[in-house]
């Protein structure tokens, strides 16, 4: 079909001190500098990072339950639901499992515990007794039994993704089958879509106060300082996150068509975002808002987006094996290859319930080394102070995984406008349209 031509006029290019990336830039740099030199008043910001964040956990559910139930609905044949669903998944799991690989060959290499000869009895244990608890209740079996929700509203008013992402399916699925009789409906989840995403840019404006506050009580609170001891661990990870973006995901990139730094760039202000909050939920629905802007399926990012932050953790899966084996070196623990083969099964699975759970990352460490017992759980003790810092890293390799996934599988579905993403990648002024009812724009 002929494209429609636009008639709007180009947007006004914001000054740089209005753009979303510089204010939160200079937020994070503030409270760096004001946790450094008032830790003790730098610490009462905290509330304003955990405000930010229940702003944007608050207007999840209704991005995906609309983004979800109305790229369904929309999709000619409902075969095509499950042929991408099916693609998304296998795209996960080889690229989640390569990722605990690659965090256990550099832990091979590097070997950043080696030497530390720390004998277990001496490490306080206690400190780490309240991951390890938590740890037991992630069960394969429990997770996949609380996926199902208790009632059908009751994901509204969780903190579950994935009972929300249950629900959408099934409900865009069954407005699908429902032809003329569900327009009426389809048509009012379209035109709600409009303020919902309006109030995300909303809250989306208070993003710097988050980072700030975030940002300064973690300062604040560990220090600079607490990174010393364990920075030859803290900068392995850094590194090779930053190499499995650049290089593995890079590759992948450059065979699709497009380049991943160019991506990282497009996506400048929600990676900052995550860094200052160190979560990568709070970016969620504006990178699913600028994953479509870019040329991506809505039916794709509908339902690549929030089932990778379930199943697609290639920074959380990174840190459980290196951490994991560091604790092993640490400790002058010797892992067979039947035992690394054991943690890196177990972690498979047990990276797949990380989503929503706080501390998420060192909870699954918790709960992979609960089952693999060669690897003493006491030894975690050793990282829990630096956890803070690797969670920023965890939680931007997260994110750049699962925007390179969508570019991806839509690119696989034909789902992928090319013109679209080469200007958004280019730097372009794009017309910042919310999604608008437009049936004629679908593709079969």
């Amino acid at each position: 079909m002929q494209a429609i031509p636009q008639t709007a006029a180009a947007p006004v290019h914001l000054p740089f001190y209005r753009q979303l990336y510089f204010q939160v830039v200079s937020a994070i740099v503030i409270g760096v500098l004001l946790g450094y030199f008032e830790p003790q008043y730098a610490q009462q910001f905290k509330p304003l990072g955990d405000a930010f964040v229940k702003l944007v956990k608050m207007i999840i559910a209704p991005v995906i339950f609309l983004t979800i139930v109305t790229g369904i609905a929309g999709m000619t044949h409902l075969r095509t639901v499950g042929r991408v669903f099916a693609k998304t998944m296998v795209y996960f799991l080889f690229f989640s499992t390569l990722a605990l690989i690659v965090g256990m060959i550099v832990a091979h290499v590097i070997q950043p515990g080696a030497g530390m000869h720390i004998n277990v009895a001496d490490l306080d244990q206690s400190a780490v007794q309240g991951y390890v608890s938590k740890s037991h209740e992630m069960t394969l079996t429990g997770f996949l039994m609380d996926v199902i929700p208790k009632t059908l509203v009751s994901p509204f008013v969780g903190d579950n993704i994935l009972q929300v992402l249950f629900i959408a399916v099934l409900f865009g699925i069954a407005l699908a089958m429902s032809g003329d009789h569900g327009k009426p409906v389809l048509n009012f989840l379209e035109a709600l879509t409009i303020p919902v995403f309006k109030l995300v840019n909303i809250l989306m404006k208070a993003a710097p106060l988050g980072a700030f506050g975030a940002m300064a009580f973690t300062i604040g609170k560990f220090g600079l300082s607490s990174l010393v001891n364990l920075a030859w661990l803290v900068g392995t990870f850094y590194i090779t996150s930053l190499l499995f973006v650049v290089v593995i995901l890079g590759f992948v990139a450059r065979l699709c068509g497009f380049s991943v730094l160019k991506l990282a760039r497009y996506l400048k202000a929600e990676l900052l975002l995550v860094l200052g909050t160190s979560s990568s939920e709070s970016a969620l629905p504006s990178l699913m808002h600028k994953m479509e802007k870019a040329g991506c399926s809505k039916s794709v990012v509908g339902l690549v987006v929030p089932t990778g932050y379930s199943f697609n953790l290639d920074g959380t899966n990174i840190y459980m094996t290196l951490a994991a084996l560091f604790i092993a070196q640490a400790t002058d623990t010797h892992l067979t290859l039947g035992h690394q083969i054991m943690l890196l099964l177990v972690a498979m699975l047990s990276s797949k319930g990380a989503a929503g759970v706080t501390g998420a990352g060192f909870i699954t460490l918790a709960a992979t080394l609960a089952v693999v017992p060669e690897v003493p759980v006491a030894g975690m003790a050793l990282i829990l102070g630096v956890d803070r810092f690797m969670s920023e890293c965890r939680s931007l390799t997260n994110f750049m995984g699962n925007a390179v996934a969508t570019v991806v599988v839509s690119r696989w579905e034909k789902a992928l406008d090319y013109d679209k993403l080469d200007a958004a990648l280019s730097g372009e002024e794009l017309p910042d349209a919310l999604p608008v009812p437009q049936a004629a724009t679908r593709q079969a």
